[in-house]
C-alpha cells in the first residue's frame, strides 16, 4: 500500500507513480524518485510524501541537515534535544547519527545512518537502524530534500517504511514533527523584525 499526501496524491493514484510530481522538482529529482518509486514498491514499502514552503535560503537548510545535523537542537529546541555523531563524520554517507527527540510528548531516540548525499538534488536519505522507530517499523528510511528557487523554497519529506504489522498506524505524527521542525528552522534563519 503506498500512503501519499500532499499535492503529488492524485498524480500518484491516475498514474501509479509515472510522471510529474510537483511543478517546481527538477527533472533528475523526478526521475530517481520515480525509480526508488519503484524499487520501494518491489519491497512493499510503503510511501508517504509531504511538501512545506519556506522563505529561508533553501542552499542553508540542505547543509544543516547535509553537514551540521548537530546544530537543529538550537533553532528546534522544543522538538530536538540533541543529535551526536555516533561513528563516522559529519556530511559523510555511511555515518552514524544519534537524534535524541520529543516526539507525541514522549522522550525518543533513532540511531540512523546517511545512505545517501546528493548536492546537485539537494537531498539527504537516512535509514533508521536502531532506536524507538523500529519498535512499529521493520523498514524506515527518511529523505529530505529541497528544492531552491528564490525567496520561497518547497521542502520535501520523504518516507519509505515497512511496518512490523497491520495493527501499526501510518507515521503521521511523525511526518508532522519534522514539517514542525522544519518550521523552526526556517523561523531561527528569517530575519528578526523589531
Amino acid at each position: 500500500m503506498n500512503v501519499l499526501e500532499g499535492p503529488e496524491v492524485g498524480f500518484f493514484e491516475r498514474n501509479n507513480g509515472l510522471g510529474d510530481i510537483g511543478t517546481r522538482s527538477s527533472n533528475l529529482f523526478r526521475s530517481s524518485l520515480l525509480c526508488l518509486f519503484h524499487i520501494f514498491k518491489q519491497m512493499n514499502l510503503s510511501t508517504l510524501v509531504k511538501q512545506v514552503t519556506i522563505k529561508s535560503d533553501g542552499d542553508v537548510f540542505h547543509e544543516i541537515f547535509r553537514q551540521r545535523p548537530h546544530h537543529i537542537s538550537e533553532m528546534s529546541p522544543g522538538c530536538i534535544k540533541g543529535v551526536n555523531l555516533h561513528d563516522g563524520e559529519w556530511g559523510v554517507v555511511g555515518s552514524v547519527i544519534v537524534w535524541d527527540f520529543i516526539h507525541d510528548g514522549k522522550s525518543k531516540v533513532a540511531k540512523e545512518v546517511i545512505e545517501a548525499i546528493d548536492e546537485e538534488k539537494k537531498s539527504v536519505c537516512f535509514k533508521v537502524i536502531g532506536g524507538d522507530i523500529l519498535e512499529a517499523y521493520k523498514t524506515f528510511l527518511i529523505t529530505v530534500h529541497v528544492d531552491t528557487n528564490g525567496e520561497e523554497n518547497i521542502v520535501t519529506w520523504t518516507f519509505h517504511y515497512e511496518k512490523l504489522n497491520e495493527d501499526i498506524g501510518e507515521p503521521n505524527s511523525l511526518m508532522d514533527f519534522c514539517l514542525t521542525v522544519t518550521k523552526d528552522i526556517e523561523n531561527h534563519h528569517l530575519p528578526k523584525s523589531n
